[in-house]
This record gives structure tokens, C-alpha cells and sequence, in this order.
């Protein structure tokens, strides 16, 4: 054997000798690091994988996520978030493991004030609130419905009135009444106006309560008579007789009054003629001092007294004693005049 095919034999064999160790550390250095991909991997998952605790209104679950954010595991887990929900904590949060996630939602309803329906929305625990929120003041009078106390349900109605009450004051005619008067100095059955009748004035003051710019009510507060009536006097002709206890009485004038009784006082009268039967107070701006009459169901009697009560178409009868005076007292009655 030649010495160049001994060391051409050695040669291959020593190769084949040092291929195969190469071979076996490649292929466990392959093993290797997929190994490390593999942990690497798991420790990963582990890593990124968080338990969350997922309350939407009041309903709690418990949910697995790989998000980063809030938000994310929200977004993966199909919540939506719409105008004023509430997220604790903010959706921008990093995601932290067993970390409480709280959605509060808000509620959808309705405002009707001053003629418009609000559509609105809120997270309010009371009527109160959501007013607020909407910036709707109230008046002293106003009314709300539900009461501003009652919690906030959803598509809930809330109804606000408007409520003003407002004084006032207005001034109304009286209406004048129309005296008849009797006369002989007219022919029978002719008439003269001897005074004409003028309206008065009352002034009221009334309490008037709008809702919502419509009266609902009216009360009156006041009243006060500014200028009272001036009756219409008309004079009418008449020839005619009355007959009284017997006697055929020819009178010029007749009118109905209020006649009421009054008797002794201890005083001569006005006149100065000592009270006897047959004397009468009268308001000598209507009836003068000394007019002579005949007062049905009492008699003749003469005006001789004034009182600080007979006023306007009355008269007051003097009677002997105080249970006749009282017997007597107030009535209508026909007082006939004599000329």
C-alpha cells in the first residue's frame, strides 16, 4: 500500500468522524430554540391573557381578554358605548388583570316645557337632576310632573307648567235704578225726567292664574265702589185719590220707602216740638223740615226729627212706646205727599 492511499483512507475517515458530531449539534441547538419559542410563546399567552371583571348595569361577568386597553375588551366583547354612558375606568386605561370594569348607561326620555318636547338623555338618579342637567330653571309657581324627587326611569315623561298668577285691576259700571214719583202738578198720565240717572263706577282687583299662558282660574280680591249710581228720577202726572181709613186722600206725590219705628230719647225732636205720635225723621236733604204726609198703615204725620241713620228714601216713626216701636219695625211702606 502506497503511503498516498494510506493518507487519502485516513483523510475520509477523519471527515466522516467530525460530520456527524456537527450534524447532532445543529440539530440540538434547532431543538433548542424552538424550545425557547415555545416558552417564550406560553409565557407570552400568560402574559397577555388577563381575567376581567366586566359590570354592565348592574350585570356582572367575568370574561378572558388579550386586549390592551379598556376599551379594547369592551370592543371584543360587543359593548357599545353611546352619548353619556359611564366607563370605570376610562376606556383609555391600560388593562390590568381581575380588574373591575363598570359600564353605567344612560337613560333615554322625554322633557316637555314651554311648548317643545326635548329628546334627552341621562345618567340622573332624580327629575330634579336632569333638570339641572338641561338647564331648565323653574318659577315659585311652576309645576313639575313626575315630582322632582321621583328617580329617573327609562322613556320616562317629564312634564313641566308654567304657572303665573297676576293681579288685576279693571273698574266695571253700576247700572242706575229708575224712581217713578207721583205728581198733581202734572196732568194725569204725562211725565218729566226730574233727574237723570248717571252709571257708577265699581273698581275690582281680581287674582288670575295662567298655566302655561291659559287661564285657569279667577278670583276676585277686591271690589270698592269709586263713584256710586244716580237713580233716574222721572216725575209722572197724576190726578188720583187714595182712599185711607174712610177719607178720600188727593196726594201730589207717592213714593215707597223704608219706614222703621223709634219712640222716646228724652229730647225735644230737631224741630224743638216735644215726640208725639204723628212725627217723622226724615233726611232733610230728600224730605225738607215741616212736609206734611200720609205713611201707610201708620197715618198722618209731619216731618219734625232728623237722625244720623235716616238717609236717602227712609224715614223713621215715632211711636208713644218702645214695645209699639218694636212691633212696628223696619218695613216698605207708600208715603203720599201732600202740596
Amino acid at each position: 500500500m502506497s503511503w498516498s492511499r494510506l493518507l487519502d483512507w485516513v483523510r475520509l475517515n477523519n471527515h466522516k468522524d467530525l460530520k456527524e458530531p456537527r450534524r447532532r449539534g445543529v440539530l440540538f441547538l434547532r431543538a433548542a430554540a424552538f424550545s425557547m419559542a415555545v416558552l417564550f410563546f406560553i409565557c407570552g399567552y400568560a402574559w397577555a391573557k388577563k381575567t376581567v371583571v366586566l359590570v354592565v348595569d348592574g350585570k356582572e361577568t367575568i370574561v378572558q381578554a388579550f386586549s390592551a386597553t379598556v376599551g379594547g375588551v369592551l370592543e371584543k366583547q360587543g359593548v357599545a358605548l353611546l352619548e353619556k354612558d359611564e366607563v370605570t375606568p376610562s376606556p383609555d386605561t391600560p388593562l390590568n388583570d381581575w380588574m373591575i370594569v363598570t359600564v353605567n348607561r344612560a337613560v333615554d326620555l322625554s322633557i316637555t316645557v314651554d311648548g317643545n318636547e326635548i329628546a334627552a338623555r341621562t345618567r340622573g338618579a332624580t327629575v330634579k337632576d336632569v333638570l339641572t342637567e338641561y338647564m331648565i330653571s323653574l318659577g315659585a309657581e311652576d309645576e313639575v310632573s313626575p315630582v322632582q324627587e321621583a328617580p329617573v326611569t327609562p322613556d320616562m315623561k317629564i312634564c313641566v307648567d308654567r304657572v303665573r298668577t297676576v293681579t288685576e285691576v279693571c273698574e266695571i259700571p253700576i247700572d242706575y235704578e229708575t224712581q217713578k214719583n207721583y205728581t198733581v202738578n202734572l196732568p194725569q198720565g204725562s211725565t218729566r225726567v226730574a233727574q237723570e240717572g248717571q252709571e257708577g263706577a265699581e273698581r275690582q282687583t281680581w287674582q288670575i292664574v295662567y298655566k302655561n299662558d291659559r287661564e285657569i282660574s279667577r278670583q276676585l280680591a277686591s271690589q270698592e265702589v269709586v263713584s256710586p249710581p244716580t237713580d233716574k228720577i222721572i216725575m209722572v202726572g197724576s190726578g188720583m185719590v187714595v182712599s185711607r181709613g174712610g177719607e178720600d186722600i188727593r196726594y201730589s206725590e207717592v213714593r215707597e220707602m223704608v219706614a222703621s219705628g223709634y219712640t222716646h230719647s228724652g229730647y225735644n225732636t230737631a224741630s224743638g216740638v216735644y215726640p208725639h205720635y204723628g212725627v217723622v225723621a226724615v233726611d232733610t236733604s230728600n224730605i225738607p223740615m215741616g212736609t206734611k204726609m200720609y205713611v201707610e198703615g201708620y197715618g198722618y204725620a209731619t216731618a219734625r226729627d232728623r237722625g244720623g241713620a235716616i238717609k236717602g228714601n227712609r224715614i223713621d216713626l215715632f211711636f208713644e212706646s218702645h214695645s209699639e216701636a218694636i212691633s212696628w219695625g223696619v218695613r216698605k211702606v207708600n208715603v203720599y205727599f201732600f202740596d
